[in-house]
C-alpha cells in the first residue's frame, strides 16, 4: 500500500484499529491512501453482488463512500472527522461476479466544513463501471 509521508503516522494508526465495518465486511483492501487520491479495490463476490450475480450498486456505492471518506479524514486535525451528506452514483456498465473492481477518488472540494469528492470505479480491464460525487460534513467528534 502506498501512503503519503506527512500523514503515515496518523494512517497506520488508523490501519492498525481497523476493526470490523462495512469496508472490511465487503472485502474492501486499500492501495493507496493520500490527500490528492484514495485507491482501494473489491471483490465481485458473494458479499458484493446482487441476486443476479452482477455486482451490486449498493456495494459500488459502499465503496466510493468509504474512499471518500477516509480521504476527507486524512485533511482534518484529530479532533475532527468526515461524514458523508449526500452521494450519487452512475452504475455504467455491469460486473459479473469473479474478480474485482478498484475505486479511485480525487478531491473536488477541501472547504472548512464541506467537502466535495469524486469516484471512479473500473473493472479489471479498465473499463469505467461507476462515476459517483459524495459530499461531505466536517464534524467535531464526540467524546
Amino acid at each position: 500500500m502506498v501512503i503519503e509521508n506527512s500523514i503515515k503516522e496518523r494512517v497506520q494508526l488508523f490501519l492498525k484499529r481497523n476493526e470490523a465495518n462495512m469496508g472490511t465486511t465487503i472485502g474492501i483492501k486499500f492501495l493507496k491512501i493520500s490527500r490528492e487520491e484514495m485507491i482501494a479495490e473489491m471483490p465481485v463476490d458473494e458479499r458484493t453482488v446482487q441476486p443476479f450475480r452482477v455486482l451490486h450498486g449498493g456495494a459500488s456505492v459502499s465503496l466510493a463512500e468509504t474512499l471518500c471518506s477516509v480521504g476527507a479524514w486524512v485533511h482534518l486535525p484529530e479532533n475532527k472527522t468526515a461524514v458523508g451528506i449526500e452521494i450519487n452514483a452512475n452504475h455504467h456498465r455491469p460486473v459479473k461476479e469473479g474478480g474485482k473492481v478498484t475505486g479511485t477518488a480525487i478531491p473536488i472540494q477541501i472547504g472548512r466544513t464541506i467537502h466535495v469528492w469524486e469516484t471512479k470505479i473500473e473493472d479489471e480491464r479498465g473499463k469505467l463501471i461507476c462515476t459517483s460525487r459524495c459530499t461531505l460534513a466536517i464534524v467535531n467528534i464526540e467524546r
